[in-house]
């Protein structure tokens, strides 16, 4: 049995979109490079046909890899995601209880993770604690830095 991939509706627009693009355009570029490449004869020392032989396996490689994840694809709903407690879908203001610092996360399946753009994965340390927390709750999270405390100031819907 596959694992579900829990998706927001934005992440599961970002990757059909992506899934288009990489069917749509991407293939038929790679495609015209290789024959490009195979006009110029002698295919052993033909550093454009490898590069575009590379370049297609990566795409079809990619390709797959969004088939499967939208296969087992579970979609959340933001709209109907309750907000007496945390779950995936929602964004949280959390109080970093070490360093009084507030941080806002958006709780996020793995496979739309970034921390850059502040959404953490419900399968991360932190977003695992989060899961099921309330407002006023504190919770804590093991890491290899140690103990971390956060308290939950705020649960709303994402936008």
């Amino acid at each position: 049995m596959d694992k579900k991939n829990i998706l927001t509706y934005q992440g599961l627009k970002k990757l059909e979109d992506e899934l288009q693009e990489l069917k749509v355009v991407k293939r038929k570029e790679v495609a015209q490079k290789i024959k490009e490449a195979r006009e110029q004869g002698d295919l052993s020392e033909n550093a454009e046909y490898d590069a575009a032989k590379d370049e297609q396996r990566d795409i079809e490689a990619r390709i797959e890899d969004i088939e499967k994840i939208l296969k087992n694809a579970e979609v959340v709903v933001e709209e109907e995601v309750e907000l007496d407690k945390i779950s995936v879908g929602c964004t949280v203001r959390i109080l970093d209880c070490e360093f009084n610092e507030e941080l806002e996360y958006k709780i996020v399946g793995s496979t739309e993770a970034n921390s850059l753009k502040g959404k953490i994965s419900n399968e991360s340390p932190v977003g695992r604690a989060l899961i099921g927390a309330k407002v006023g709750d504190t919770v804590k999270v093991e890491t290899q830095v140690g103990d971390l405390e956060y308290k939950v100031l705020e649960i709303q819907r994402s936008m």
